[in-house]
């Protein structure tokens, strides 16, 4: 009786995460009106979680490394420095060098910003606060945020400056290297979230955060997670992985040609990233909208917001801590330490579920 049980309880968590439709489509039934409602939720949110992250680096930064001038605007605690921003941005000539490539040179921002847009459309705050919930969920969100190395390398080639190719093309290897363990440390996630009992398994990231209710896969996933955090900051280019963008080594990379709203939607993409991929981790590894022990009181989309708030100034601090790494010793940590340790990982977390079957 108590195997029945188990079985019955461990396959509930399968149909929830399969069956558990989205608020709105309890709310709706028309598909396009769903799908508009869905597209603009996906579109708020990433307008503005990212401005929330970049009021948040400010902050933190001028904090720990004594910046004044993000204090000063509005008087009180900097408050309208995103805004003073935003009016520097506006006011900013559009320069487009004579030799670039016109229409490749305007499309490499918005091809940078569509791979983190894509991806808030599978991420799940709440058991039914979501847009979509795909049985090929990891599978989707590793290819959507590989999508990203193309506007790089658009922007490095239309610019018709040798200095913006080659800050592109090291961008290009940097994330092809970082990819790669990326991709490992959540696959060893899919083999943790697995069900020895039942034989269920879903790619679903929906199944993966209620497979989470008794047990964060932080804990077991811990090497796991170390990878996916310093292949995302890889990912990224943020610091200490920088080095395709620092003005001391290469002008800006690739940006170095942009100017105005085009460099400012670069740097949207980049604290959309930022939330994107720590909300990944969050569904991985920190059990997404799951409450700690005691507090399931509080909503579950509260949590995951907190947990994706936690990792990005985890982003941010690192930024302010670290100096960054020489090319080739990028290239070495990839794939010389993190690829063999994310490839031990995999084959630890398979015996151990083959032992404890």
């Amino acid at each position: 009786m108590t195997a029945v049980l188990a079985h019955a309880a461990h396959a509930a968590v399968h149909l929830r995460a399969t069956a558990n439709p989205s608020f709105v489509n309890d709310l709706f039934s028309n598909f396009w009106v769903v799908l508009l409602i869905k597209t603009g939720l996906v579109l708020a949110v990433f307008l503005t979680a990212p401005l929330a992250v970049g009021y948040m680096e400010h902050k933190v930064l001028a904090h720990m490394q004594h910046r004044l001038g993000p204090m000063y605007a509005g008087r009180f605690h900097g408050w309208a420095q995103l805004i003073a921003d935003g009016v520097k941005f506006v006011q900013k000539e559009d320069v487009i060098p004579s030799a670039a490539d016109r229409w490749v040179f305007a499309l490499a921002p918005a091809v940078a910003m569509v791979p983190y847009i894509l991806l808030f459309a599978v991420i799940p705050f709440d058991g039914g606060i979501y847009a979509e919930n795909l049985d090929v969920g990891i599978f989707y969100v590793l290819a959507a945020s590989s999508i990203s190395v193309i506007g790089i390398l658009m922007a490095g080639w239309a610019s018709a400056n040798k200095f913006s190719l080659i800050g592109a093309l090291r961008a290009a290897a940097q994330l092809i290297a970082y990819e790669l363990p990326l991709i490992l440390a959540a696959a060893a996630v899919v083999l943790q979230a697995s069900d020895n009992r039942t034989g269920l398994s879903s790619l679903s990231l929906l199944f993966i955060a209620e497979r989470q209710h008794d047990l964060w896969f932080v804990f077991p996933q811990i090497v796991g997670f170390l990878i996916f955090m310093v292949a995302s900051l890889a990912e990224l280019t943020r610091p200490p992985f920088d080095m395709p963008v620092p003005d001391s080594e290469i002008i800006f990379g690739a940006y170095t040609e942009y100017t105005g709203l085009r460099f400012a939607f670069f740097l949207l993409a980049e604290y959309g990233g930022i939330v994107a991929l720590s909300a990944i981790a969050s569904v991985l590894y920190l059990g997404a909208y799951q409450a700690i022990p005691g507090l399931g009181f509080i909503p579950g989309w509260i949590w995951m917001s907190g947990k994706i708030g936690a990792l990005s100034f985890l982003v941010i601090w690192l930024r302010a801590t670290y100096p960054r790494l020489r090319e080739d010793q990028l290239q070495r940590f990839s794939w010389i330490g993190l690829i063999p340790l994310a490839l031990v990982n995999i084959l630890a977390t398979a015996t151990l579920k083959v032992a404890v079957r």
